[in-house]
């Protein structure tokens, strides 16, 4: 690889050490604390032949390196990436899928079952001495016995916590941009009506201007008062205000959720629903996975220029060639 050893690398964000340093062992690498384009000197900007990224990389980062022919971006979610733009200026972009899959997945049923028995209200009522002073736990209303699912985002991660849906015995439904090839599972035309067709929903969608606050009002209502909704895809897709007032309301019975809309930002009415299971986005948060991730986008920009191709290329993308 000693033809890649001059190619200038530009690391922006908290990206993962490890990735950081499989990229200084084969790249001349710069670190930048986020992609703001004022923060590069004008002689260093045309250097950059490759961005490995944690946050956002908007239109005019890109336009604001010349000579800029890859984005590796750390996660399966690329939203933060103009990877439309990218794309119409020959800028392949990459992101992490599969190596996260599974990781997810099992956050995505660990949610579900906190949603729907209480498991941390349990755990805090045992932590403060209740068990003891007060007896036994409440009955939980919640069961995933009889239950109905819905996964409105069929794709890799859809497909896995469908997975595991099935070994609970449960049926799986779903919503998808379009039929998925080879799965069984009920389709349904639109989101409101597997809404209305089951009393459990799991978001894995990701997020884009056409699933922008998808999950509304109208969807939770059909849902049920039985209903339980888990998000683990992205907090944009889900109508907050909307998703706060329902749990109120009693419009669905509880909610499971890893992403927000404006992350590290988590609404006040949220915080206030006793009948929601809230985490800090970690559903891919483990030592193991995060190793992975990192390895993949390191081996993207490898791959890029010591063979010519980009081993995980996003849609929008996989029409851009390597110049070698």
């Amino acid at each position: 690889m000693a033809d890649i050893q001059d190619v200038h690398v530009l690391v922006v964000g908290n990206l993962h050490e490890h990735a950081v340093k499989r990229l200084e062992e084969n790249f001349q690498v710069t670190r930048l604390s986020k992609a703001d384009a004022s923060a590069l000197p004008p002689d260093d900007a045309q250097n950059f032949r490759a961005i490995a990224a944690s946050g956002a990389v908007d239109a005019a980062f890109i336009d604001a390196l010349p000579n800029l022919e890859i984005i590796a971006n750390f996660g399966v979610g690329y939203d933060a990436v103009d990877a439309g733009h990218a794309g119409k200026k020959g800028v392949m972009v990459t992101n992490t899928p599969d190596v996260l899959t599974e990781e997810v997945a099992d956050t995505a049923i660990g949610l579900l079952i906190n949603a729907t028995r209480e498991l941390p209200k349990a755990e805090n009522y045992l932590r403060a001495g209740k068990w003891k002073s007060d007896g036994a736990y409440p009955l939980t209303r919640g069961s995933l016995r009889g239950r109905k699912v819905g996964i409105f985002g069929m794709g890799r991660i859809g497909l896995a916590i469908a997975r595991r849906i099935e070994a609970f015995g449960l049926p799986v439904s779903y919503f998808n941009r379009s039929r998925v090839d080879g799965v069984s599972y009920e389709y349904h035309g639109s989101l409101l009506e597997l809404a209305g067709a089951v009393d459990t929903l799991i978001s894995v969608a990701p997020g884009t201007p056409q699933t922008a606050k998808a999950v509304n009002a109208d969807v939770l209502k059909a849902l049920g008062p039985d209903g339980i909704f888990v998000n683990i895809g992205r907090g944009s897709t889900v109508d907050e205000e909307a998703l706060a007032q329902a749990l109120k309301s009693g419009t669905i019975m509880a909610a499971g959720l890893d992403v927000f809309a404006d992350e590290p930002n988590v609404p006040q009415a949220l915080l206030e629903c006793e009948n929601a299971s809230l985490l800090p986005h970690v559903g891919s948060a483990s030592q193991h996975t995060r190793r992975a991730m990192a390895d993949l986008v390191a081996q993207n920009v490898i791959s890029w220029f010591g063979e010519g191709k980009a081993v995980t290329p996003v849609s929008e993308t996989r029409h851009v060639t390597s110049g070698r």
